[in-house]
């Protein structure tokens, strides 16, 4: 289905996790600049309810249940220009080693790691593509293994280091089909995961994205970036 938005092609994005924080406003700035979005939320609109905006179109979705995403792909009557993977959860961050509990560890990877992967499965057939279509993976320099110098976090971090390899991994295979992967580390950014204490603020954060996506070319398919513009190492 072609979009028309003043003579020009309508862009169509999906972002999970978009009832609040980082995802909410990911949604927001897309409206805005005249995208139609497709949002994510598990149980509560959230955010999403004080959006008026024809383009938007908010749907259940949980990234852990395959059935939820089916159902959710099924509702998407057009070809995706941009997916952002931006549902995730923190992991309580335990002091020891003796504190790790290793159900929600498991769960944390689940929803993290996994939950991004089933996205893109499900999605695949409206990835695909005459023009460049872009995955953003919503990462962490928590997921950097470079970066670790104090530990703790354990699960949060495993699970961000397994969806970076699981980006990596998927963009040799998308590459012929004109899929692209940018991870991104949004910062320490202000929203209830990261607390009032955190120095980013949330616009800074996703402009910065959103310009980092925006001059994203297949040929850097799979680079791990900061919202500065700051390349990660792993």
């Amino acid at each position: 289905m072609i979009l028309m938005l003043g003579g020009n092609i309508m862009r169509v994005a999906v972002v999970t996790g978009a009832n609040r924080g980082i995802g909410n406003f990911w949604t927001s700035k897309l409206l805005e600049e005249g995208w139609k979005v497709y949002a994510g939320y598990r149980n509560d609109l959230g955010g999403l309810k004080i959006i008026e905006n024809s383009n938007l179109i908010p749907l259940k979705l949980d990234v852990t249940n395959n059935d939820s995403i089916s159902e959710f792909s099924m509702k998407i009557d057009d070809n995706i220009d941009l997916l952002i993977n931006n549902a995730g959860v923190p992991d309580g961050r335990w002091r020891s080693v003796e504190e790790i509990d290793d159900e929600w560890a498991l769960e944390v990877i689940n929803i993290n790691s996994l939950g991004p992967v089933r996205m893109v499965k499900s999605l695949y057939p409206k990835l695909k593509g005459g023009d460049l279509t872009k995955i953003i993976m919503i990462s962490s320099l928590m997921g950097s293994i470079d970066d670790c110098k104090i530990g703790r976090s354990y699960a949060y971090r495993a699970s961000k280091t397994a969806l970076n390899m699981f980006a990596v991994s998927m963009k040799k295979e998308c590459l012929e089909d004109n899929i692209s992967f940018l991870i991104l580390h949004p910062g320490w950014v202000k929203t209830r995961m990261g607390g009032d204490k955190a120095p980013v603020e949330l616009e800074d954060s996703v402009n910065g994205m959103m310009k980092l996506v925006e001059n994203h070319k297949l040929e850097d398919s799979g680079k791990f970036m900061s919202f500065d513009g700051k390349e990660i190492n792993w």
